[in-house]
């Protein structure tokens, strides 16, 4: 794990054993994985510094040495901030994991929509020369955990984290009937319904998709089960569409057959734990959002 500290717009990091010979060059494209843009603009605006000094690219790294990398240089946000109280799961310099409420859009959705998550994490943020990025999202009504980063460098890691499957995402279900195996596997294709507007529906034409699922807990007494679903897949209502294609709908879900709740006016779909690796540190991080419907 890194040892690294925030100061002004950089990062300073203490070189490691294992960086210790190589180039300045080779430690931010191997070993910090900067994208090629902002190498390239680092490069021609020659602000990354070694020991406090502008040094060149080919400089090998020595012993005790800090590099300091302009990751928290400013990056102008044209969002509107949102005032509104924030379940903060989760905060560090480089991420954050906010804990969404139902009935609230993960962004906006159209140029004049100022009421997501997004312009509140703006506003909590307080500045806009600081531009978060949220590195998956969740639908209108479902609730949960959801990782922002707060700039670019972050941001980077965290998408090529996330499509190459190394964020964990679990959620938790709340279905309809009693599910006998303890766990399994749904392993089918999900494509649009072409029958009914903003429905998905399993499909031998439809995207790959793939949803693990394990039971929680069985309520006998109301003929329910709880589940914990994670995608290896990030179809548009997966959890949803593969629960009900195998006979458990969600409680609630009325679009993909599930009972409607008297206590809940949404699906019962909740994304309760996320794990990941923090971009810079490289720590293994473990986050998770108290279930509220059990």
């Amino acid at each position: 794990m890194l040892n690294v500290i925030k100061s002004g717009p950089y990062a300073l990091i203490t070189c490691p054993p294992d960086w210790i010979g190589k180039s300045v060059e080779i430690i931010l494209r191997d070993h910090l994985h900067i994208p090629k843009k902002m190498l390239h603009q680092w490069r021609m605006e020659k602000i990354v510094l070694l020991n406090g000094e502008v040094i060149s690219w080919s400089t090998k790294i020595e012993s005790s040495s800090i590099m300091y990398i302009p990751i928290y240089a400013e990056d102008l946000n044209v969002l509107v901030p949102l005032k509104m109280k924030l379940d903060i799961l989760y905060e560090d310099d480089d991420i954050m994991v906010v804990n969404k409420p139902p009935f609230l859009n993960t962004h906006p959705i159209s140029e004049n929509d100022n009421h997501s998550l997004m312009n509140a994490v703006t506003a909590y943020i307080d500045n806009n020369k600081i531009k978060p990025r949220h590195i998956h999202r969740l639908d209108k009504d479902t609730s949960g955990a959801i990782l922002f980063a707060k700039h670019a460098y972050a941001g980077a890691i965290l998408d090529q984290a996330l499509s190459q499957g190394k964020i964990k995402r679990t959620y938790a279900a709340l279905v309809q009937g009693i599910v006998k195996k303890e766990q399994g596997t749904i392993n089918a294709p999900i494509a649009r319904d072409r029958h009914t507007s903003g429905r998905m529906r399993v499909s031998t034409s439809g995207k790959h998709a793939v949803t693990k699922y394990k039971v929680l807990q069985r309520f006998k007494s109301k003929n329910q089960s709880l589940v914990a679903c994670i995608l290896e897949t990030g179809r548009t209502h997966q959890i949803r569409v593969h629960m009900s294609s195998i006979g458990h709908p969600l409680i609630g879900d009325t679009l993909y057959g599930g009972t409607k709740s008297a206590s809940l006016n949404r699906q019962a779909l909740h994304a309760y734990k996320l794990e990941f690796i923090q971009p810079l540190t490289g720590e293994e991080l473990s986050v998770e959002s108290e279930i509220p419907f059990i």
